[in-house]
């Protein structure tokens, strides 16, 4: 039925295919953070999310162990049946005291909180602004609500004014992630959370997943911006990228948690996450506030590979953050440069449409890459421009 649909994203070089990495072997150490086995081929890993490198920490693994000692494996129901336990509940106090919010609500995922949180926030009768680069989960939770949508230039503050001038008498929310997970670059949270003091009944929602455990020595971007809570802002985060294991959270007043808790389908009609995930869950948020180390390494590391990868003669969409966007041309030359890093033993995939406008290597630096490891990523670079000339 799909055959010509297929032959179709062939054509283009739009075709993708699943690559699952391999394990360790018998008497082969823990993988790496930095490593990647494909077809019994290792890459140094540039592809990953794992920004602290926490993914691989024997310290989240022992705790995960150590809950299956208590608790089921499976949740076996929703939290508003039996599915959760005393785990769920001081992670949400933790993630709370954290993030500096009266209140947590955890989530099966940062897709599960977006188009299970929005949809509630935001009803007939009331107005949904987003940025034109949101990520996709938030795309959807805003066409899963009955809300008006109204989408304003990416980080374009003059845009976004005008358009809450413009609207009266109804609730807003204003929608934006912190980090852009495809560009790189950071939203003016700071500007946003002015223009929305000044607009009455609205309320800010900030997709803080490439955020926290990044930004604000890891508590995120209105620490970045040396910006306080307030009762009127919601920040969504994940606990899969920087915090190294699974699931999601809205952190905000009680009365938005309580709100969300009995209107959030997202969360409703959802297993609990399993004991074992939020144990190790816990165990990263321990790290990450007691280990500043973590968070300055990732920096030192970003800007070693901005400053190479620039250097290498590449064109990147923004330095601000551990995610690089380097522009090479188009698809195909896109996903020829890919194919000979990897050649030279670097995994950073292409980023094609319809996940992006334009093409690109999206390379991603974390704090467990070695100084060695971000040399070999700017050599594998300036050699694959060189065999380009």
């Amino acid at each position: 039925m799909f055959e010509h649909d297929i032959d179709d994203l062939k054509d283009k070089g739009l075709l993708r295919r699943i690559l699952d990495r391999q394990g360790s072997g018998e008497g082969e150490a823990f993988p790496s953070a930095t490593r990647i086995k494909i077809g019994d081929v290792e890459y140094i890993n540039f592809s990953s999310n794992d920004y602290l490198g926490l993914a691989s920490s024997p310290a989240l693994a022992a705790a995960a162990i150590d809950s299956l000692e208590k608790f089921p494996f499976g949740a076996g129901a929703s939290r508003l049946l039996s599915g959760g336990t005393e785990l769920h509940r001081s992670l949400e106090e933790k993630i709370a005291s954290f993030k500096g919010t009266q209140s947590a609500l955890l989530f099966n995922s940062g897709y599960h909180a977006n188009i299970g949180s929005i949809p509630a926030l935001a009803g007939e009768g009331d107005v949904i602004f987003s940025d034109e680069l949101n990520h996709a989960s938030i795309i959807d939770g805003c066409r899963l609500s009955s809300a008006r949508r109204i989408i304003y230039r990416h980080r374009d503050m003059e845009h976004l004014a005008s358009l809450l001038e413009s609207v009266e008498g109804a609730r807003k929310l204003v929608i934006t992630d912190t980090v852009f997970s495809m560009d790189g670059d950071i939203a003016p949270v700071d500007k946003v959370v002015s223009l929305c003091s000044k607009s009455p009944d609205t309320l800010l929602f900030l997709d803080d997943a490439h955020g926290t455990g990044v930004l604000g020595n890891g508590r995120g971007a209105l620490a970045h911006f040396n910006m306080k809570p307030e009762s009127w802002i919601i920040q969504m985060g994940t606990l899969s990228k920087a915090l190294g294991s699974f699931g999601a959270f809205i952190a905000a007043s009680r009365d938005i948690t309580d709100w969300l808790t009995n209107t959030s389908r997202g969360l409703i009609y959802s297993t609990a996450l399993p004991s074992c995930v939020v144990a190790a869950c816990n165990a990263a948020i321990d790290i990450v506030e007691n280990n500043a180390a973590l968070t300055d390494k990732l920096w030192r590391n970003q800007k070693r590979a901005v400053a190479g990868i620039k250097m290498a003669g590449f064109e990147i969409v923004s330095d601000e953050t551990p995610i690089i966007a380097v522009l090479v041309g188009d698809i195909n030359a896109t996903a020829a440069l890919a194919q000979e890093l990897k050649q030279r033993g670097i995994y950073a995939p292409a980023i094609r449409p319809p996940t992006v406008k334009n093409a690109r290597i999206r390379v991603t630096v974390s704090a467990a890459h070695t100084d060695e490891d971000i040399d070999a990523l700017v050599s594998a670079f300036k050699e694959s421009n060189t065999s380009e000339d």
